[in-house]
């Protein structure tokens, strides 16, 4: 996932959801057609020991932190991530029982009616290849889309890519080429 770093050397590609596939037949709820599809379902996250959480309530910011930091993201000040946090419409992150630590987490901003787009996916690196990135993926996407949101893009770095294909993203269809503002630092002479 694409880290708030501030500048960047080029941009990332914006991948976009594809929805034609996901879309449920006319006579199925978006709902059911969502979690009918889940590759993991809730009650075997729970019996494998983890717990799902759609708000922040009881999400510690440092430990989250650390799972950004694992990951590669640069540390961010925790009052700075609960701002992040406070201006996010729809989060779902796994706490793992044993240790009540965040372990995967996602979450998508946008106008809340025609466009999100989806930020910060992280697992733990310790509980990566398991399924939670995809558990966590197909529940906010679901949620988004019961909302009646289809534009759904996300940045993501490149040598991840393969793992959001399978959950419908591609390059962007129409061939728009999403771009970075850049502030260019003032050079010392």
């Amino acid at each position: 996932m694409f880290p708030l770093r501030g500048l960047t050397p080029a941009p990332l590609p914006s991948l976009h959801l594809k929805t034609s596939h996901l879309l449920p037949p006319l006579n199925v709820t978006i709902s059911s057609a969502i979690t009918n599809n889940y590759s993991i379902s809730d009650e075997d996250l729970e019996s494998r020991g983890f717990n799902l959480h759609r708000t922040v309530s009881d999400l510690n910011l440092d430990h989250l932190n650390k799972v950004f930091v694992a990951v590669g993201f640069p540390r961010r000040d925790p009052q700075k991530i609960r701002l992040a946090l406070e201006n996010t419409n729809s989060l779902l992150w796994v706490e793992y029982k044993k240790t009540q630590k965040p372990v995967a987490f996602a979450r998508a901003t946008g106008d809340g009616v025609f466009n999100a787009i989806i930020w910060d996916v992280v697992v733990d690196p310790s509980f990566q290849g398991i399924g939670l990135g995809k558990a966590v993926m197909e529940r906010l996407m679901g949620e988004l889309l019961e909302k009646g949101i289809a534009n759904i893009a996300l940045y993501s770095e490149p040598r991840v890519l393969g793992f959001y294909r399978p959950l419908g993203f591609v390059a962007d269809p129409d061939g728009i080429k999403g771009m970075v503002y850049s502030r260019k630092k003032n050079s010392k002479r």
